[in-house]
């Protein structure tokens, strides 16, 4: 059975980049399941790419918090977050522009 992958409330905090961090997004799946703390990195040819958090144990070792286990999904949730992204660019650049 094959499920529609739906993002809505797609929220966007920009940050200062650091070594390709630009940006943690927030997001609700099929307007039933928030998921939160997304990191946004550039890659080095301009691409954009998503890490979703982990925790680290006690012991050292690293688990994943959630993450798209199929391409399908995992291709929605970097196009929808990454869409919000650049557009969240454009508008600050040009409201930068606009105040000049």
């Amino acid at each position: 059975m094959k499920v529609k992958i739906s993002l809505s409330e797609i929220q966007i905090i920009p940050i200062r980049p650091k070594d390709g961090l630009v940006a943690f997004s927030s997001c609700v799946l099929n307007n039933q399941f928030y998921i939160g703390n997304i990191a946004i990195h550039t890659t080095l040819n301009g691409n954009f790419r998503l890490v979703y958090p982990t925790k680290i144990l006690s012991n050292g070792m690293q688990v994943n918090l959630f993450n798209p286990i199929t391409r399908e999904a995992g291709e929605a949730m970097r196009f929808a977050i990454v869409e919000g992204y650049k557009k969240l660019i454009m508008d600050l650049e040009a409201e930068k522009v606009f105040l000049q």
